[in-house]
């Protein structure tokens, strides 16, 4: 690093503190590494989302912190797909070598068969030394052969459950770690936990509730497949239909969360509500069958944060809002605007 490098790093860092105390920051190592970028202005995306924070006075939660580190600053991201994908090609070698393994013995067995059928016509038939040689000196080959696959199998066998045991736990170590659900790719229950209790402190919050209505009738009657394309169709519409620093999270099966920083119920319920309207439109079609399916509706309960109000209860109250417009004939948001 040369001396115009270091002064240009002093230059920055002098400006970097002040900020992270003017907006009560912790000067963690992600916060200052935020800030430090922020102030470089490296990153005009990371700002734009920076400044939309200091400007709600919507408080950055740690996991928050960790995404935008993650995204705009640091270049290791967790690769849960390609951990995935590895897992799911192991699987499929492992299966394939086990339908050789059977293939083989099948064929093995035919062969034994005719050998025995074979050795009876010997007396029979008056076979001389030279043929029956010939039949033992078969037998024996292919038994040779049967072995040794059954060695290679074993082995091959043995190395994959290290192989898969080794993958599945570093799948499971980089979930617990990751900000997002694999599935619909919105943020998870483990990021909408750490991100409500940041809203506690707002003047202004609300918290929609979704849940698909009679999902379970989908998964029954066309199966998981669909199923996941109906949550994947439904989190795109709820994704899209954000706006002013709204975020949506993947609650939990067919539920979502919708936390929207800065908004009184009137306003968050009209967000909502053309939320459902886009999801009545949806017609998911599954590839593989050709099968479609529309008439996906969801049931929404909206609730406005209360003074001094914990998470728990401000999810409970939307909870069963939600539950009310389930109860009142599903395709609703509650309350009644």
């Amino acid at each position: 690093m040369s001396a115009k490098d270091i002064e240009q790093s002093f230059v920055i860092l002098k400006q970097t503190v002040p900020l992270l105390v003017k907006h009560k920051i912790p000067a963690v190592p992600t916060n200052y590494a935020l800030w430090y970028t922020y102030v470089s202005n490296d990153s005009p995306e990371l700002n734009e989302q920076l400044d939309a924070a200091v400007e709600s006075h919507s408080p950055i939660s740690e996991l928050k912190a960790e995404d935008l580190y993650r995204n705009f600053v640091s270049d290791e991201k967790v690769n849960v797909w390609e951990l995935r994908q590895s897992l799911e090609g192991m699987m499929i070698e492992l299966s394939q070598s086990l339908k050789d393994t059977k293939s083989e013995t099948q064929d093995y067995k035919e062969l034994m068969d005719n050998c025995i059928d074979d050795l009876s016509k010997v007396e029979k038939e008056g076979w001389t030394v030279e043929e029956v040689l010939g039949l033992v000196r078969n037998m024996v080959k292919e038994s040779q052969v049967i072995r040794q696959s059954t060695i290679s199998f074993n082995g091959a066998l043995a190395n994959a459950e290290k192989e898969i045991a080794r993958l599945k736990s570093q799948l499971q170590a980089s979930q617990q770690e990751a900000l997002y659900d694999a599935l619909t790719g919105l943020c998870n229950r483990r990021y909408f936990d750490s991100e409500i209790n940041t809203k506690l402190t707002l003047d202004k919050c609300c918290l929609a509730l979704i849940d698909i209505d009679h999902f379970k009738k989908i998964n029954d009657n066309y199966g998981h497949q669909m199923g996941d394309l109906v949550l994947k169709a439904v989190a795109k519409k709820i994704q899209s239909c954000c706006r002013e620093q709204a975020q949506a999270f993947r609650y939990g099966g067919e539920e979502f969360a919708v936390i929207m920083p800065g908004l009184e119920q009137s306003r968050a319920r009209q967000m909502a509500d053309v939320m459902r309207r886009q999801i009545e439109k949806i017609n998911v079609k599954d590839r593989r069958t050709g099968e479609s399916l529309g008439d996906i509706t969801v049931s929404i309960g909206v609730a406005q944060l209360e003074t001094n109000e914990d998470s728990t209860h401000f999810i409970e109250r939307a909870d069963k809002l939600m539950y009310d417009a389930k109860r009142l004939g599903r395709n609703r948001v509650m309350p009644m605007g």
